[in-house]
């Protein structure tokens, strides 16, 4: 029974896996555990996403970053398109450096997907909606 954090509150809830795709939602504030879109994540809710045990892809970015500008509706189409097997969040380097700079981020956008807290894996680079979507599904197993 995977566990997933709240999109809204942050509140961790055990959700088998059976009931992922019966739109579930938090225990605590009532709102739906998927809503289609990447969660924003600041220093305030990142560590209940990435310790989830629902894989977590991270899209690493800045306003400023053109490449970034280029991927954010394609990473948003392959939140649709990934959830519920996964949680896809969008972290701001700008906003929240210490966490850019926690996991060595040197270039944007990166992704790096996580698994119960750990990376299993990380990517550079602009990718559309369906690279996206592929590069997960592998790396996931």
């Amino acid at each position: 029974m995977p566990t997933v954090a709240c999109p809204d509150c942050a509140t961790t809830n055990r959700v088998p896996e059976t009931r992922l795709n019966e739109n579930p939602r938090c225990g605590r504030c009532g709102a739906a555990l998927f809503q289609g879109a990447p969660v924003v994540l600041t220093a305030n809710n990142f560590e209940r996403h990435v310790t989830a045990e629902l894989p977590l892809l991270v899209d690493f970015w800045a306003a400023w970053c053109g490449p970034c500008k280029v991927m954010a509706p394609q990473f948003d189409a392959a939140s649709r398109m990934l959830e519920p097997r996964f949680r896809l969040g969008k972290l701001d380097t700008e906003a929240e450096a210490d966490i850019a700079g926690r996991f060595g981020i040197r270039g944007i956008p990166t992704m790096i997907l996580f698994k119960s807290g750990k990376e299993i894996a990380r990517t550079s680079g602009v990718m559309s909606a369906a690279d996206i979507v592929r590069w997960a599904s592998a790396q996931a197993g």
